[in-house]
């Protein structure tokens, strides 16, 4: 009995060890099969993906994006239930590396290294989580908690065809079937760059899962905060866990935070002053219609791109918080962009307005002129904004401008959104080059018109009244018809603070200054109608 007894023992450690062993190496097959799965390269791309869904494959598309989330969804199940011996379990593959801890409620803190890791790329992270972890699950009864960390080399599972991923690493951490969030000790994600991050825009972002229309989530920066400690590396400090990665933009530097409150209070302020300038000129163009000519009307024009411009920009930041930033966000990133393309356009064919009147010595006349202009200068933005939200709906939405706060001796980011073009392309060619070509044709018409008229004094060899107010009239008007908006082009160095505070004050104030021109314009209209009636007067007397 005594030796059957041992081999029936034997036989059970055999066979416990056995199932301990497929246990252990499931999550490890499920793991390569992620590996088949990212390294395939017959699956399609995200783009491809949304192409798909709106030409009317929305249940293929649905099937793949379904199919990667319950990947995802399996290797966290897989790992939270491998039964092995000791307190802790390495499994790698070529692009994923998961860790199982086992944690019990004296949990003092835990810090993890890639250095400390075996066949790791050769770019650096690490992460530290600390005690406060395991208080809310260790409220309930004692039982044995599983902290799983998964790091992706690659972004294959979490693409989003708005970012770009630092070393295309995911770092992501999960503490039983639970949600840990809210913090009061922030979790440590560092990030290294084997490069310089200057000149980089770097935000710390989770996937937020359910969060995009077209894909199983998408990369949010709440509840995280982006310091960088040195130029190469970029520390995250967040207060929940989830996948973790960082954004990494090639733009501009980041606005300082202290310069929020004052920016917003001139754009707010400026900006009502001149809706309400706007609807005050549009008022008294209507009550005298009759004396308003092609080129008040054009004037018009403009008045009411700027008045749609300054009520959109307003809203944008408001409709880009998380509850309303959907489709209403597109929506009004599309109305903006709209906008702007309006306003620029108008200050271009004031422009070329100026041109005709000085070029043809003030005898001007074009079958269907205005109506000739209209199109273009609500047709062709239309058009342009049309092309875009058919071709790629995704390049209008919530933008995130990064606000820098300097603390010791790194470097904090925060966050604020508006509604505005997302895709940098499209931002590079239809805002700045649009915005570029229009102040310069303005720029070359002041100069043009300016000789122009310092000629005709210079002929007349006599102070000329009129010649002199048209002096006034075309350095005012041309001034503000995109002189000031070059300044969106020296944002960078020694000219980023200026920059900031000139082009906020006069853009803002843009509208009221078009209503002082307005207005001065009406005054010396009528000045002339009443010199004319008196000196009419005045031959007839004398008859």
């Amino acid at each position: 009995m005594d030796c059957w007894g041992a081999f029936f023992l034997c036989l059970c450690f055999m066979t416990s060890q056995s199932e301990t062993m497929e246990t252990s190496q499931e999550p490890l097959l499920w793991m390569e099969k992620l590996e088949v799965m990212s390294t395939s390269r017959n699956s399609t791309s995200l783009a491809d993906q949304q192409r798909k869904a709106r030409k009317g494959f929305p249940k293929e598309v649905s099937t793949k994006l379904h199919q990667k989330e319950s990947l995802i969804r399996g290797l966290e199940y897989r790992l939270l239930n491998a039964s092995f011996g000791g307190s802790n379990l390495t499994l790698q593959t070529p692009t994923i590396q998961s860790l199982i801890f086992k944690l019990g409620c004296n949990f003092a803190g835990l810090s993890l290294s890639s250095t400390t890791l075996e066949r790791v790329p050769q770019v650096s992270h690490a992460m530290q989580f600390p005690a406060e972890l395991t208080q809310d699950a260790c409220r309930t009864p004692p039982r044995e908690l599983r902290l799983i960390c998964v790091y992706f080399f690659t972004d294959y599972f979490f693409q989003n065809i708005n970012s770009s991923l630092l070393n295309n690493y995911v770092l992501g951490a999960q503490l039983g079937h639970g949600h840990v969030s809210n913090l009061s000790e922030p979790i440590n994600i560092s990030f290294w760059h084997n490069q310089s991050l200057e000149g980089y825009t770097v935000t710390c972002v989770f996937w937020k899962e359910g969060a995009s229309e077209h894909y199983w989530g998408l990369w949010s920066p709440e509840g995280c905060r982006t310091e960088k400690p040195s130029p190469s590396q970029v520390l995250c400090r967040c207060n929940h866990l989830s996948y973790f990665a960082v954004l990494m933009q090639l733009s501009l530097a980041p606005v300082p935070v202290e310069l929020l409150a004052p920016l917003t209070y001139i754009s707010l302020v400026g900006c009502s002053i001149s809706i309400v300038a706007s609807l005050l000129t549009t008022l008294l163009h209507c009550q005298a219609r009759k004396q308003g000519d092609s080129i008040t009307r054009i004037h018009m024009n403009l008045h009411a791109s700027v008045l749609l411009l300054n009520v959109a920009f307003l809203l944008s930041s408001e409709l880009a918080m998380p509850p309303e930033s959907g489709a209403a966000c597109t929506a009004l990133a599309a109305i903006l962009h709209f906008a702007l393309l309006s306003c620029l356009t108008w200050m271009a064919i004031e422009g070329f307005n100026l041109y005709l009147l000085l070029g043809r010595v003030y005898n001007i006349y074009i079958r269907r002129y205005l109506l000739k202009l209209c199109a273009v200068g609500w047709g062709v933005p239309a058009l342009l904004v049309l092309f875009l939200l058919v071709v790629k709906s995704s390049v209008y939405g919530p933008h995130t401008i990064p606000l820098s706060d300097s603390q010791g001796n790194g470097t904090g980011f925060r966050n604020m959104s508006i509604c505005w073009v997302r895709n940098p392309w499209v931002h590079n060619i239809l805002v700045m080059g649009y915005g570029g070509l229009t102040s310069l044709f303005n720029l070359v018409v002041l100069v043009w018109a300016l000789r122009v008229l310092h000629r005709l004094r210079a002929r007349d060899k006599v102070l000329n009244t009129r010649a002199c107010r048209d002096s006034f009239t075309v350095l005012g008007l041309t001034v503000l018809l995109g002189t000031t908006w070059t300044l969106a082009f020296f944002s960078f160095g020694v000219f980023l603070l200026p920059q900031l505070f000139l082009f906020t004050t006069f853009n803002s104030l843009y509208g009221f200054f078009l209503f002082l021109w307005f207005c001065s314009h009406r005054c010396r209209s009528e000045a002339e109608v009443e010199a004319e009636m008196e000196a009419f007067s005045s031959s007839q007397t004398m008859q």
